[in-house]
């Protein structure tokens, strides 16, 4: 029996679909099966290459680029999972057109698949859709956020609403309950962000300062919806916000939010952990973030667009509770 073949390097040319498509999200679309971790790793290594020249994971590709893709070799278990095809699921629908389609993601599902998720909302709708000519994420959630997320369905629509997003003329407008009574002055949070891996390879943001080269800068509009006191039972003040952001950074309203003091409720990666156990006892189990409202021009009738996806039922019931 022959050894399997070592192996090699590959070359992909980027079609006229990708045109203007970051390359991180080329990559995990067409490596399958390959961990998130591991391609930001030969991407930072510089073991990937766009027209044998150095590239980073932000950059944006042009049709006719040509990457070099180094030799991944996949151990048998992610093989297999990469082989087993993502279940078809609609999603409820807020809003569709000929080129752009709205959803509400529940929370608890990933926009996409990769590092350790085998599958995600993505890859779902292009199994439950197999007649769509393209489905390409205009941008992002993260897992446990719920909430509007916009799918184009054409490759103009997609540059033209991630354009809108570059140029900060759309509107989104998170809703957050964060521990701690939120100062009715403090409106705007204007603090850069800076992208690090742990040493496990898993994607952490800090707040920084204006001189450190790597930030990026971060703008939160913040309102306040409604406050609580802290309650008999020892429950802390909590505030219910409407955070729109100007820029769209990783992480950016969770790490925002905490680096003010005030850590979203149920947020595992920022929050204050021994006040989530407490409120999850409460019924307050997952994050409390929800994207709330989008403001848009549609890029086929270049007509306003705004939508809305009102809290899910278990959201609704944390406010109940209070």
């Amino acid at each position: 029996m022959n050894p399997p073949a070592a192996p090699a390097v590959r070359h992909l040319t980027v079609d006229e679909e990708s045109q203007g498509q970051r390359l991180d999200n080329f990559l995990i679309r067409e490596l399958k099966g390959v961990p998130k971790t591991h391609v930001y790793r030969i991407i930072r290594s510089g073991e990937v290459r766009r027209n044998k020249g150095r590239v980073s994971a932000d950059d944006r590709l042009n049709a006719g680029d040509v990457l070099r893709i180094p030799p991944i070799r996949l151990s048998a278990a992610i093989e297999a999972k990469a082989e087993k095809p993502a279940p078809a699921r609609e999603f409820p629908v807020v809003y569709e057109d000929d080129g752009l389609l709205a959803i509400d993601k529940p929370a608890g599902v990933a926009v996409h698949g990769g590092s350790g998720v085998s599958f995600g909302v993505i890859e779902q709708l292009r199994r439950a859709r197999p007649a769509a000519r393209l489905l390409e994420l205009v941008h992002r959630l993260d897992r446990e956020t719920s909430g509007l997320l916009l799918i184009a369905k054409k490759k103009s629509v997609l540059k033209a609403v991630q354009d809108q997003f570059r140029e900060r003329e759309t509107g989104k407008t998170y809703l957050a309950l964060v521990v701690g009574s939120w100062p009715a002055r403090k409106k705007v949070i204007d603090v850069p962000l800076h992208k690090f891996l742990l040493a496990d390879g898993e994607r952490r943001v800090r707040a920084t300062t204006a001189d450190d080269p790597d930030g990026m800068r971060a703008i939160s509009l913040v309102k306040v919806a409604q406050q609580w006191p802290a309650g008999a039972d020892g429950r802390p003040a909590l505030s219910l916000l409407e955070v729109t952001i100007k820029t769209g950074r990783t992480h950016q309203i969770r790490v925002h939010l905490a680096s003010a003091g005030h850590p979203i409720v149920g947020d595992d990666k920022y929050g204050d952990f021994e006040i989530n156990r407490q409120l999850a006892r409460a019924g307050f189990k997952r994050m409390f973030l929800h994207a709330w409202r989008l403001h848009l021009r549609n890029p086929l009738t270049q007509q306003p667009l705004a939508l809305s996806a009102e809290l899910p039922q278990e959201l609704k019931s944390c406010i109940e509770t209070l």
